[in-house]
């Protein structure tokens, strides 16, 4: 007796990867091989990265940074993926599908690479950071192939908050090349941005922080920052406004006739 042979016909058209691979729902950031949270350092100079990356060029609802959240980049290995420090992506909506928090960024679904890459080097990652780690047999790729060759992301920027060394990495020819920083900064003209090295306090800890800086090396202010200098010029302009009084005073001119302006 013949056993049948049964074909699952395949549908046609076939699905597009969005509807048929997992999407960010079936691809959570949480880990249960990974427990525990990054040192106080991962946590802030990320944030600090991701409140001043705000390129001029676009409009803010298409920009998306994250820290820490899962990247998955194969189509044929969906439980594949790596963990950047940081990084940024410009073209895409801010929320996913323009309406939701992302759980991990999923390459397939999103259809948009990063732009940029930052990794803060830790004694214990520093050769996969820096692709000196070989792939190991039936192991994913190391993630200087996922960022250099498979998501082909133009910039790759390693930090060390140990030596205070920034390298930089551009994709030249489909390799990343060391990238030669002006006056210490790494200048992104599609970004309208440049990343460089900033001595200052954030969150009270007064070191020296990786901070995104306009084309000219001028700070990308945090919002406190911008009401610290409102308060600034309103001291200085009130200032300004007590000198001249007393000027007009001495010459003999009434102020009280003067209409008066509050700050």
């Amino acid at each position: 007796m013949t056993t049948p042979t049964f074909t699952i016909p395949q549908s046609d058209p076939s699905l597009s990867p969005r509807q048929s691979l997992p999407t960010m729902y079936d691809l959570p950031s949480d880990n249960p091989l990974e427990p525990g949270l990054p040192d106080e350092f991962h946590l802030l100079q990320p944030q600090l990265l991701l409140l001043t990356f705000q390129p001029p060029n676009w409009e803010p609802e298409l920009v998306f940074s994250a820290a820490d959240l899962n990247l998955y980049y194969d189509v044929r290995h969906p439980q594949w993926y790596k963990r950047p420090d940081w990084f940024g992506v410009v073209g895409i909506p801010r929320l996913y599908d323009g309406h939701d928090l992302r759980l991990s960024y999923v390459i397939w679904q999103e259809g948009v690479s990063p732009a940029i890459v930052v990794e803060l080097l830790s004694p214990g990652t520093e050769n996969q950071d820096l692709g000196e780690e070989l792939r190991q047999p039936e192991e994913p790729p190391t993630k200087w192939t996922v960022y250099e060759q498979i998501l082909q992301v133009p910039y790759y920027v390693v930090f060390s908050r140990y030596t205070n060394q920034l390298q930089a990495f551009e994709l030249v020819g489909g390799r990343y090349q060391p990238v030669t920083l002006v006056e210490g900064r790494l200048p992104i003209p599609q970004l309208e941005l440049s990343l460089g090295l900033w001595q200052g306090s954030y969150r009270g800890i007064e070191r020296l922080w990786l901070r995104w800086l306009t084309l000219e090396g001028e700070l990308i202010p945090l919002a406190d920052e911008e009401l610290i200098a409102a308060k600034q010029e309103a001291s200085a302009a009130k200032q300004r406004a007590e000198q001249l009084a007393a000027r007009l005073r001495e010459l003999g001119i009434d102020t009280e006739t003067i209409p008066q302006i509050d700050f």
